[in-house]
């Protein structure tokens, strides 16, 4: 039923551990009875990542790379190979081997037994406890404020289906959060738990302000929780501004004749003041994502392209 599978992996600054993946890659492609192809997406790397990709693909029919004209972004380098690739089977892993390509074997199972999506869920992770507990944070809040089904412990690292990568390639939102529009897709889904090794070779390239970045992408395309929230914390602040005005007319016209407590009046002036500020702030990120979107600029650019892309079909 399924003859070919495709790899989307995004690569960036990547130079330390290609050689160890392109050997993997070899290893698993003589595993399978099927066409396999692979498209390496250089996300604007500063290292020898785009000459290794492009000596590899040179000698490698089954490969393919895209050279992006600067860094957009992993989600959206994720986002260029789903639009560029054409397999019955779609699979997308991270070049630092922390994903092992192995386990789209058993993910294949999966998918013949009906599975149109198989993620795979982290049991355990090698990054430090700080980065490992705001995973867990992130995936724990965003679980509970989003409008989709969200599994939880669940990256990029997965096996779709043809028809899946179809729908996720018609949305043509620019600030892109790829396990959210997976999800929002439908379909029959599965989780397959694994122990996530550390990384082969250089240094991770997902630091804690970019994981923040992530997690706000994810919260405000997928729900409109915050802005609730707004509206909640401005009708409780209003109401306790009520009352304060009703405590204080009863001290001016029972207890005394002249008001007092200006510094408790400035302290909440502040507090309110800046309680309003956070909301705006809150507004200020969906108007901004909203900005994005009616600009209509491409999700990215390719500056080059190399392999069996570059081939008429």
């Amino acid at each position: 039923m399924y003859q070919s599978l495709g790899l989307v992996i995004p690569c960036y600054n990547e130079q330390q551990v290609l050689p160890l993946l392109f050997e993997r890659l070899h290893s698993f492609k003589s595993q399978l009875n099927m066409e396999v192809k692979v498209i390496f997406i250089d996300d604007g790397s500063r290292d020898t990542t785009w000459e290794q990709l492009f000596q590899f693909c040179e000698m490698n029919s089954f490969a393919s790379a895209i050279k992006l004209s600067r860094n957009f972004g992993h989600q959206t380098a994720v986002s260029a190979g789903l639009s560029q690739i054409d397999t019955d089977l779609v699979g997308v892993l991270d070049a630092d081997l922390q994903d092992p390509p192995e386990l789209f074997i058993e993910m294949m199972g999966k998918v013949r037994e009906g599975y149109h999506v198989v993620y795979a869920v982290r049991k355990n992770r090698k990054e430090n406890f700080m980065l490992k507990f705001a995973y867990w944070l992130f995936y724990r809040i965003l679980k509970k404020v989003a409008n989709i089904d969200l599994a939880l412990d669940s990256g990029d690292f997965c096996l779709m289906t043809k028809d899946v990568v179809h729908w996720i390639n018609q949305m043509p939102e620019h600030n892109r959060f790829v396990r959210g529009l997976r999800g929002w897709v439908g379909y029959k889904q599965i989780g397959i738990p694994y122990d996530r090794a550390g990384r082969a070779a250089g240094e991770t390239k997902y630091s804690l302000r970019k994981l923040m970045g992530l997690a706000m992408d994810g919260l405000i395309s997928f729900s409109s929780l915050p802005l609730k929230i707004s509206g909640w914390i401005g009708f409780f602040a209003a109401f306790l501004g009520v009352v304060y005005l009703v405590f204080e007319f009863i001290k001016i016209f029972f207890f005394e004749k002249a008001p007092s407590g200006w510094a408790s009046m400035i302290g909440v002036t502040i507090f309110f003041g800046g309680v309003q500020l956070l909301m705006l702030g809150i507004i200020g990120q969906y108007l901004g994502r909203v900005f994005d979107e009616v600009k209509n600029r491409p999700i990215y650019i390719a500056e080059q392209t190399v392999g069996f892309l570059t081939k008429p079909k």
